[in-house]
């Protein structure tokens, strides 16, 4: 598999790798990286089919090929790092602090959307949000992938700028993201890789922080409880202005409260 593509912001002293969420890239870090510039140096990499990284090409599972590139990434590293991840990008995190917690001082989830959490816990909960998702996955069983990018974003993103406003390449970059993003059916719904199962999230023993927007879908903040309460050092945080995009449109608060969890964590 080629090598997937990183960029870093900032040049502090605190080594940062951060997993962006589905139909972005990197660049989704820099407000968050800009802030923190003086404190950190923050790398994040394009997952596959996203940003300058190459398309996946359908082998292996989506979600899999994605921890493993952040692998690769975290043993570049001399020593540990804190790791971010927010929606798909938190369950690829969540995965890499599984297989090497020596990798890791801390995590950070920023709204992980392991449906599968819901799915077992708030089932009628779980089950309205699928509802809602209905018209998405049927625009994507016809195979009309830009109208179905278009009512994502709707459901998950930031709402600005509006679709029709969007550039044109901004359009098609997310179109291409989109493709992969029913890959992932089976992890994010079934939990097809265990996570949930007893003692499975044991290894991931560094101090966790979950952070979900009060704004956000409902689940979201069940989810991050159901989690937390799986892994030994886990705390969760709302913020109750924000939405599901809230290390984006609320990037200031999101650095306070990582200064806040990273403080006396070394």
């Amino acid at each position: 598999m080629s090598a997937v593509f990183s960029r870093t912001f900032g040049a502090g002293p605190r080594r940062v790798l951060a997993v962006h969420c589905s139909l972005a890239h990197s660049g989704a870090w820099r407000g968050l990286g800009d802030i923190l510039k003086d404190e950190v140096t923050l790398r994040g990499f394009d997952m596959l089919s996203h940003g300058r990284s190459p398309d996946w090409d359908g082998r292996g599972d989506f979600q899999t090929r994605n921890v493993e590139a952040g692998l690769a990434l975290l043993d570049s590293e001399a020593s540990a790092v804190d790791l971010i991840g927010h929606s798909f990008g938190a369950t690829v995190a969540l995965r890499m602090a599984q297989a090497r917690p020596d990798k890791i001082r801390s995590l950070v989830l920023i709204e992980p959307v392991l449906f599968a959490v819901t799915r077992l816990e708030a089932p009628e909960l779980q089950a309205a949000l699928e509802e809602e998702e209905a018209p998405f996955n049927d625009l994507l069983r016809a195979g009309e992938v830009e109208q179905a990018t278009r009512l994502f974003n709707r459901m998950w993103g930031t709402g600005k700028p509006k679709w029709a406003d969007m550039p044109e390449q901004a359009r098609a970059s997310m179109v291409r993201g989109m493709k992969a993003v029913p890959m992932s059916f089976e992890a994010l719904y079934l939990d097809d890789k265990g996570l949930l199962k007893p003692g499975a999230l044991d290894p991931v023993a560094m101090p966790v922080l979950l952070l979900s927007g009060g704004a956000s879908q409902p689940v979201m903040s069940l989810i991050n409880e159901g989690l937390a309460r799986r892994m030994p050092r886990a705390n969760t945080r709302v913020v109750p202005e924000a939405g599901h995009m809230l290390p984006i449109t609320h990037a200031g608060v999101t650095a306070k409260i990582l200064d806040q969890f990273w403080g006396g964590k070394e």
